[in-house]
């Protein structure tokens, strides 16, 4: 398969996931939206680990792997804990928590 065909769906991934972030106010949404924009990252450093006959893109992909699921077990408790003060996961409604 031609590289440009994943390249293109990463593009997709991306774009999808920053839209959700940028558009989104559910804290949930926001956390999925960055996992995708993480998987489009880790298909792009896969393709060119493959196109390149290199194993160092997949090695790294699965430190991102790592991160990202280090950073969806904190990312749950802040919204766990937004949630069980405000009663909402609405990203708005964070700002009464100042003070």
């Amino acid at each position: 398969m031609p590289l440009n065909y994943f390249l293109i769906l990463a593009a997709f991934l991306f774009c999808t996931g920053a839209y959700g972030v940028l558009a989104r106010r559910n804290s949930v949404l926001v956390l999925m939206s960055v996992e995708l924009m993480l998987n489009a990252v880790n298909l792009n450093l896969v393709a060119f680990s493959a196109q390149a006959r290199d194993v160092s893109g997949q090695v790294f992909a699965l430190f991102v792997i790592t991160i990202a699921a280090a950073e969806v077990g904190v990312g749950l408790a802040i919204v766990l804990l937004i949630y069980r003060n405000l009663k909402s996961p609405d990203l708005d409604r964070v700002e009464q928590l100042k003070g």
